[in-house]
């Protein structure tokens, strides 16, 4: 019984089983839809970002100021450049504290702006050359030694307080002080010497070079001229605003010089063009060829005119001259840039070799006054810039008559004429214009020949006619010997340097001779320099020894006008 009742309830539970299973797959069987929602994803945070905090804009104006001791000048250039520019920079006088300076001194935040050039000079009629730095600095301490020892040493007061920081300060009763524009009269008064800025020199000052070393030539290391000192911009503050200030404050820039030598007397022909054929064309040149090579614009005042059909060997004793074309070799070995035709020999052999000469200079690049293929050409000035220096070339002849074949006509060659007064007066009207319109006129003269160190008394008066039109430079082209010097109104005169290249060997003045350096600096003629030479062999002039320098000097010093305050 309880077994048959077992068996009923296991299969009772199995067919409920199965029910169940059946509902299940029916379920299955039948496809149902269902929207299911999903789970939202989180959207990231943005990461936040700190903001940086703003840099300041830099102060404006910087402040910019000059050390004790540094010349006033430099300071002066400094301060036009603050002023230019108020917003950036504003001038700190006195101020020691300013965040640029200019200093003399150099430390490791400074940046070198330039030198400072000082010169040593005389009165110009001066017969001493140079000056050792010893001497100078044994003056400079109380112990006047070598040629300072008979003239006292003056300076103004801004180079007295420069010069003191690097020698210290001097004794009152050796070195003496004067005001820039007063330093000149007061060395002729005392027969002195001086220091001053090179930038404050000027003609009728006589340029010493210094153990050596000139600052009238080219070239020159600052390093080797003792009395050169280096200038910095010291940054204390805002390195930032040093593109704004000057990078060169020099007062000694060769690219705002230009030297020019002048010469006398060339005349390639007789005894000098005999030694030519002789020792070669180039001989002549072989000692003073540097001096003229070395110059900006070399002048040559050719009174000769080349033909190729010139006599070799040339005559002596002739009057009558020309120069082989061969010759022109030597023009070309001393660095000519500009030729003076002034004289009264071009046109002894007819105008052709005058006109074949003007072809020959044309093809080397030369370029003439004072002379030309017509009156036109004759008349016309030589104008030539270099750097800002604007210089004007006018020459003429004072002494041939009207009916001279030497003189330039409407349609023939020759010099240009200033006998007549007339053609003085068109002249000095050209100077003075060509000086009202920047120029530096530079005036060259063929006047009447005498073998004497002193001027005629025509010479003065055109020279001094040419000095007050607005000359800066009046020279006498003429000499056959060396004449004295002038200062008129300004104008630096010298009536005559004596030969180049000519044969007269005949005396001691025919011998000497004179090349003037003019040295002109910044739009004005700043220096002139004489170099001297003695003619050798009929052709070959050599630098004088130094007694027969002296000799020269003192010879035209004697003969010269020494008023230097005019």
């Amino acid at each position: 019984m309880n077994s048959l009742l077992n068996r009923r309830l296991f299969w009772l539970l199995a067919l409920v089983a199965a029910g169940i299973g059946l509902a299940v797959l029916a379920a299955c069987a039948t496809p149902h839809h269902f929207d299911v929602t999903p789970t939202p994803t989180r959207t990231p945070r943005p990461t936040a970002t700190a903001t940086p905090t703003p840099t300041p804009t830099p102060a404006w104006p910087v402040t910019v100021g000059c050390d004790d001791g540094v010349p006033e000048t430099a300071c002066a250039l400094l301060r036009a450049r603050a002023d230019q520019d108020p917003v950036h920079l504003a001038w700190a006088e006195g101020d020691s504290t300013a965040d640029i300076r200019l200093t003399s001194e150099a430390t490791p935040n400074t940046q070198p702006v330039g030198t400072w050039t000082y010169a040593v000079a005389a009165p110009f009629f001066t017969l001493d050359d140079e000056v050792a730095l010893a001497d100078l600095q044994a003056a400079w301490a109380g112990s006047p030694s070598g040629p300072l020892a008979g003239h006292p040493l003056l300076v103004s007061p801004d180079t007295e307080s420069a010069l003191s920081d690097l020698w210290g300060l001097p004794p009152s009763a050796v070195v003496q002080t004067a005001l820039p524009d007063e330093l000149l009269a007061q060395a002729i008064r005392l027969d002195g010497w001086a220091i001053l800025p090179f930038d404050q020199l000027g003609p009728r000052w006589k340029v010493l070079r210094v153990d050596g070393v000139s600052l009238l030539e080219k070239g020159l290391d600052p390093g080797s001229y003792p009395l050169s000192f280096p200038l910095y911009l010291v940054v204390s503050a805002r390195p930032d605003a040093l593109p704004l200030l000057p990078t060169d404050l020099s007062n000694r820039d060769e690219s705002r010089m230009a030297v020019v030598a002048m010469t006398g007397v060339t005349a390639l022909t007789r005894g000098t063009a005999q030694t030519m054929e002789r020792m070669g064309v180039t001989y002549p040149a072989q000692d003073i060829g540097a001096w003229l090579q070395e110059a900006d614009l070399t002048h040559i005042s050719n009174e000769v005119s080349f033909t190729p059909d010139c006599p070799v060997p040339p005559q002596l004793g002739t009057m009558t001259f020309c120069s082989h074309d061969r010759y022109i070799g030597l023009l070309e070995a001393v660095g000519t840039d500009i030729v003076e035709l002034t004289g009264n020999h071009n046109n002894d052999y007819g105008t052709a070799p005058d006109l074949h000469t003007l072809e020959m200079f044309r093809e080397r690049g030369w370029r003439w006054f004072g002379g030309g293929a017509n009156l036109a050409e004759a008349t016309r000035p030589l104008t030539i810039t270099l750097g800002p220096n604007r210089l004007a070339f006018l020459g003429c002849n004072s002494f041939d008559p009207p009916d001279s074949r030497a003189l330039a006509t409407e349609t023939t060659p020759g010099a240009a004429s200033c006998r007549e007064p007339e053609d003085l007066e068109l002249m000095l009207a050209q100077v003075t214009a060509l000086r009202a319109e920047g120029w530096l006129p530079i005036v060259t003269m063929q006047a009447y020949e005498t073998y004497e160190y002193f001027p005629t008394a025509r010479q003065v008066a055109d020279s001094h006619a040419f000095a007050e039109a607005g000359a800066v430079v009046v020279q006498g082209s003429q000499a056959h010997q060396p004449q004295g010097f002038d200062f008129h109104n300004g104008t630096f005169i010298h009536y005559g340097l004596g030969n180049l290249f000519f044969d007269q060997m005949q005396s001691l003045g025919t011998r000497q001779e004179f090349i003037d350096r003019l040295v002109f600096y910044d739009g004005r003629l700043l220096s002139v320099e004489l170099r001297t030479a003695m003619l050798e062999e009929y052709a070959r002039p050599r630098p004088t020894t130094a007694e027969e320098r002296q000799e020269l000097l003192e010879a035209v010093f004697a003969v010269s006008s020494w008023d230097l305050e005019q």
